[in-house]
């Protein structure tokens, strides 16, 4: 599998990364480590998760996907493959992780970092992100930033410092964020320059054919900067694999996460979904090859991460990495964008 620098400074990393969340409430601790070792036969070497994964986030099974890819790594394969984690912001409270403070103070960094170098049972992490902005911002399907909505938010000199102490005490080796903004990003960058710190290697943000937001500004940034992208979510949830057109099943990643899929419950999203099923058709493509392809094929995603909540699924979603579209297929696809996903003024 082919493999690209994470941004200025950071490691090669494949163009595929696994993705986690679904380790502890819809995979059990055997199906995660088939999986992890199926990524690893295939060539990936970028597994990410986080502290308050399974998602749903619950009591009874936080951390269990962390300790999952922890018991896996204790089999021998820890300098084979690289492990990314995220600690969590403010902006959900959960009251059983960290005593119910979510903060990204230093200490609350420090700490968090520790529970999960624990629950990994390793001596470092490679990458760790910020899962969410201290600050107020659009989250999960917003699109409008709110001035009224501003909230006490842990300052960016802070958080960073935080994380350059990490990596100068040997726990962590590259930093990055996640769910970013463009301002974000230049805001961290600068401090970084300014005071000599730990510069950020990458963003990780959702970006599919139904979520093309990154390219209103940030993927100029993260170009010119010289800062990798980690696309998570290519399939959207999996309605881009067409599965969800004549209702959710109960036991699908929709079914289970209801919230989570919510954000894809938009007028458009449906005539879009079909015309991009009916597109990978006529091309004699799965829809999951064109879905994957498509992000895989963007310059400025340095790698894409992909799940599954099974062997089979995995395989194929590994698979689409292979396929390579041409130049009219992209073109329909822009065309779809413009007239269901985004419409021009």
């Amino acid at each position: 599998m082919r493999t690209t620098p994470l941004g200025r400074d950071g490691p090669a990393v494949t163009t595929a990364t696994l993705g986690t969340m679904t380790f502890g409430r819809q995979n059990t601790e055997a199906e995660a480590h088939d999986q992890l070792d199926l990524a690893l036969e295939r060539g990936v070497n970028l597994v990410d998760a986080a502290e308050m994964y399974p998602v749903p986030a619950d009591e009874r099974t936080h951390g269990l996907t962390e300790r999952f890819v922890g018991t896996w790594l204790a089999k021998g394969p820890r300098d084979r493959v690289m492990v990314a984690t995220k600690v969590t912001g403010p902006g959900r409270r959960f009251a059983w992780m960290r005593d119910g403070v979510q903060a990204l103070t230093a200490d609350q960094i420090a700490a968090a970092c520790e529970q999960s170098l624990e629950r990994l049972a390793t001596d470092h992490i490679d990458l760790y992100q910020l899962h969410w902005p201290s600050r107020n911002v659009p989250k999960f399907g917003g699109w409008r930033f709110d001035p009224a909505a501003e909230v006490p938010a842990t300052p960016v000199d802070e958080q960073l410092r935080a994380l350059d102490r990490l990596v100068r005490d040997g726990k962590v080796r590259w930093v990055g964020l996640s769910n970013e903004t463009p301002w974000g990003v230049m805001a961290f960058l600068a401090v970084a320059r300014e005071h000599g710190l730990a510069r950020v290697a990458c963003v990780q943000n959702a970006y599919n054919l139904l979520n093309r937001v990154a390219e209103s500004g940030l993927t100029e940034a993260l170009w010119r900067e010289e800062v990798g992208m980690l696309a998570y979510s290519p399939l959207a949830f999996g309605y881009l694999t067409g599965k969800y057109r004549d209702g959710v099943p109960a036991r699908s990643r929709v079914g289970e996460l209801r919230n989570f899929g919510a954000r894809y419950s938009k007028p458009g999203v449906a005539p879009a979904v079909s015309a991009y099923c009916a597109l990978a058709a006529s091309r004699g493509l799965a829809p999951v090859q064109l879905g994957i392809a498509f992000v895989a094929s963007r310059p400025f995603v340095t790698s894409t991460i992909v799940g599954a909540t099974s062997r089979a699924q995995l395989a194929e979603n590994l698979d689409a990495f292979a396929t390579t579209l041409d130049r009219e297929t992209l073109e329909a696809i822009d065309t779809i964008h413009l007239q269901y996903t985004n419409p021009a003024p």
